[in-house]
């Protein structure tokens, strides 16, 4: 008969079967020993301030000659507002922004200004096509800009931001309607620029859109208003303009 044996049960994780008898022909294993703190080492510990990391900018060892090292100040992100009771007295889940204006108005400039990434439809024609100037699937970007921002309202991100023209109420429509349907308030920016001022600044872009087009976007335009289910709406002007 064979003896069994007395090790007792297996503390290592080396052979996977923790809590398993060891094999009698396998010795037992290595136990770490942590010796207690001394008591000086203790009295110091107590009395004695740790040392402090010199800042990130001092810890780089830059050799001369090697080059200039140059430190940048990201710009702080806008901090997303608390939501709050809407006049159902309902609080909503998050904010949906949409950007409202003319090509040139200004939108892209207000969003880098707050270290905003919004949802454009001018970076998805870039990803998509490689190309921000393709126009002729129209219908698939703006969808795939709508499955964008479906899906971060089922994530419950707090804040998203829509970079469109959203020239008329019908367009602005569907992007209301799908934010409310999640329990979100939607807020409109709109950049009240003078047509003149867009189609200058258009002239002075490396890709413009033409001045025919411009103008009938102009006439297309229509200013948001809180009937169609706006919580808050900016308006943005140049300093100019009264």
């Amino acid at each position: 008969m064979s003896r069994r044996s007395r090790r007792g049960p297996n503390t290592s994780e080396s052979t996977g079967k923790i809590g398993h008898q060891l094999p009698s022909n396998q010795p037992a294993p290595l136990v770490p020993h942590y010796p207690d703190t001394g008591p000086s080492q203790s009295h110091r510990t107590q009395h004695q301030a740790p040392r402090q990391q010199p800042p990130a900018h001092q810890q780089w060892a830059v050799p001369p000659g090697s080059g200039r090292l140059e430190v940048e100040t990201q710009p702080e992100m806008t901090p997303a507002p608390v939501p709050r009771p809407n006049a159902q007295g309902q609080t909503p889940k998050g904010t949906v922004v949409l950007a409202i204006g003319l090509p040139g108005s200004g939108k892209t400039t207000w969003f880098g200004r707050r270290g905003i990434t919004p949802l454009s439809s001018d970076l998805l024609r870039g990803i998509l096509f490689d190309d921000v100037e393709e126009q002729r699937y129209q219908g698939l970007v703006f969808s795939t800009l709508r499955s964008l921002l479906r899906a971060r309202l089922i994530a419950r991100m707090p804040m998203s931001y829509v970079d469109a023209t959203n020239l008329s109420a019908h367009e602005r429509r569907q992007w209301i309607k799908m934010a409310k349907s999640f329990g979100y308030e939607v807020q409109a920016v709109f950049f009240d620029v003078p047509l003149e001022v867009c189609l200058e600044r258009n002239r002075q872009r490396d890709r413009s859109v033409s001045e025919d087009v411009m103008r009938r976007m102009a006439e297309k335009l229509k200013p948001p208003v809180f009937e169609e289910g706006f919580e808050k709406i900016t308006v943005v002007r140049v300093k100019s303009q009264t």
